[in-house]
């Protein structure tokens, strides 16, 4: 294969910055198609190209497309300062107008990337760009707020945003960006953060606001913007699907920060894109993954999904050649995936190819929380049924944000030694007298559950606010309790994200948690079980407990609360699986 490279390109800006672009272009006269990516990490590196959850960039400029590739602004060899998110719809417009008007592109454009790079095309998309003809998000967000940097329920994710703050703020200082201080005495405490979990995860993020915020001021408006206020929503495509006029493939993970937001843009797209094509052109691809895992393999500590599970069987690079002709070349008789959706079935460990996301056949049901009132670890008495529980009780636990539950697993990314993401044996938190578990009988038949999870809880509380969190497990026959998915909920956001309300101590509230998306077969010999605490640290911050803005509350500045779970007739507490109920054998179709 033959082609042509042009180095650090300057792609002129509305306000005169000048973006540094990689240009790769088949052998021949053109004009081609063009395939855009920019990044903050560095256009030239390998890693741009190498994640093994991104296509090959040699199999798309081989089939004919010219790859651009761009530092965004601040970033490596591109001028002005990096602001995440800020900059990224304007610059991308203006990048897109600029490649359309190259001699060597025939004026279609598609976007493809992961990560932040996924951010960058949600946030081009509403600009109606006129040669931008599809894009290729994945492991992203169009709703900053809710994934990576807070949650669906309005807690911080402490473990994304010190991470990939950390990380962002050791690129700016070897840029220079901070004049006037000590920039080896930063670098040492950036590192030593990234090193030492402790340091990393400490319980009041970025305590003082000094290395961090210096070398990356955005971190702390991220804090000073706990609530989903304009901060959030003008960054957030989300709130405009109905500009986006443009297909999407979105490739996610089941264990990746961003899985939530992934199905919950697709979901969006297909009810309130601004075109038809938009519509009808999502696509949604999701693997057994984590977001930083650095392999091609879904292979983890406690739980491998084989081979099958892996990158290439889920064929990534082929998908984003099928979609890209399709939308991009503008090829209607180019192959085309049938089925929208192709998700790996966890307990099956196979893929399995959809219509849509949720699945047509989902039935939602309810498994109410009941017992005796003794629900405390897995040795309690708590049960997971679904029948309607005949009598009234309430489980009672401390929650002391000094002992926070630690994270095991999960949707963390993880950069810290001696912690890593996905499914996680749950079993040492299990023995915390703060983890309420609510667990089925052995399975008798397999049950799958397939699509969103929900968590109703009926809750009292000693404090004005704290949280409440909730884990799916799937425990194994040789007692393994491996995480599926997780979520939590600030009680001061359980009415409106944007309107904080305190609760009145010894009041009775209802709670909805999301706890994210799962596909999943619990297998005969198994159990289904429930985890409810209030505190899952350092996925997310912990509550103080106190009613304050938490990232400001002192070390000292917080309070023990006791929380209650009720449950039966009265407070129906109860999981909401989306089951979905498919022969599975001979002898299911019998």
């Amino acid at each position: 294969m033959t082609f042509t490279v042009e180095v650090d390109v300057p792609v002129p800006m509305r306000d005169g910055i000048a973006l540094a672009t990689n240009v790769w272009r088949p052998a021949g006269p053109g004009p081609f198609p063009v395939l855009l990516v920019r990044t903050p990490y560095g256009k030239d590196d390998a890693g741009t190209y190498g994640n093994p959850k991104l296509p090959d960039v040699f199999a798309l400029v081989g089939a004919g497309y010219a790859v651009v590739a761009q530092d965004v602004r601040g970033t490596s060899r591109s001028a002005g300062t990096f602001v995440p998110h800020a900059h990224e719809g304007p610059d991308g417009l203006d990048t897109l107008a600029w490649l359309a008007d190259q001699p060597w592109c025939d004026g279609a454009v598609g976007m493809w990337g992961g990560s932040y790079m996924g951010f960058t095309q949600w946030q081009a998309a509403p600009h109606d760009a006129p040669a931008l003809r599809a894009i290729a998000p994945v492991m992203s967000s169009a709703d900053p707020y809710a994934a990576p940097w807070r949650s669906p329920g309005g807690a911080l994710s402490q473990d994304a945003v010190l991470t990939w703050g950390t990380l962002s703020a050791l690129r700016n200082l070897r840029r220079g960006d901070a004049d006037g201080h000590d920039d080896a005495a930063d670098a040492r405490v950036l590192l030593s953060g990234l090193s030492d979990p402790h340091l990393l995860h400490d319980p009041q993020p970025v305590a003082g606001r000094g290395a961090l915020t210096r070398h990356l001021p955005w971190l702390g408006q991220v804090l000073d913007h706990p609530d989903r206020d304009a901060f959030w929503r003008d960054i957030s495509a989300i709130d405009h699907c109905h500009r986006i006029t443009v297909p999407a493939l979105q490739i996610g993970g089941w264990y990746d920060v961003f899985i939530g937001e992934t199905v919950r843009s697709y979901t969006a797209m297909r009810q309130h894109g601004g075109s038809a094509e938009a519509r009808d052109g999502q696509r949604l691809i999701i693997g057994p993954w984590s977001h930083a895992d650095g392999t091609d393999l879904g292979t983890y500590p406690d739980r491998s999904f084989g081979l099958a599970g892996s990158i290439k069987a889920a064929g990534v690079t082929e998908a984003h050649l099928r979609f890209f002709d399709r939308w991009v070349r503008g090829r209607t008789t180019a192959p085309d995936d049938t089925q929208r959706v192709r998700i790996f079935v966890m307990g099956a460990d196979e893929w399995r190819d959809e219509p849509d996301w949720p699945l047509p056949d989902t039935r939602y049901s309810d498994f109410f929380l009941t017992g005796g009132g003794r629900a405390n670890t897995a040795a309690g008495d708590g049960v997971l049924t679904r029948d309607a529980p005949a009598e009234d009780a309430t489980d009672t636990f401390r929650y002391d944000p000094r002992d926070p539950v630690p994270s095991l697993g999960g949707t963390v990314l993880a950069a810290a030694p001696g912690t890593y993401p996905g499914p996680a044996d749950q079993t040492a938190v299990e023995t915390r007298e703060d983890v309420l578990c609510f667990t089925t009988p052995v399975l008798r038949r397999p049950v799958e559950v397939t699509g969103h999870i929900t968590l109703v809880l009926h809750i009292r509380s000693s404090t004005p606010d704290t949280d409440f969190t909730g884990k799916l497990v799937d425990v194994h026959p040789d007692g393994r309790a491996i995480l599926l998915c997780e979520g939590i909920q600030r009680v001061r956001y359980r009415e409106s994200l944007t309107e904080p309300a305190p609760l009145a101590p010894g009041t009775v509230a209802e709670l909805t948690l999301d706890l994210g998306v799962t596909a999943n077969v619990f297998r005969p010999g198994h159990r289904i079980r429930l985890e409810v605490s209030s505190s899952n640290f350092p996925r997310y911050d912990r509550n103080t407990n106190t009613g304050a803005t938490i990232a400001t509350d002192g070390a000292d500045a917080v309070v023990v609360a006791v929380n209650h779970v009720l449950h039966g007739p009265a407070h129906p507490s109860r999981l909401i699986l989306p089951v979905i109920e498919r022969p599975t054998s001979e002898e299911d179709r019998a």
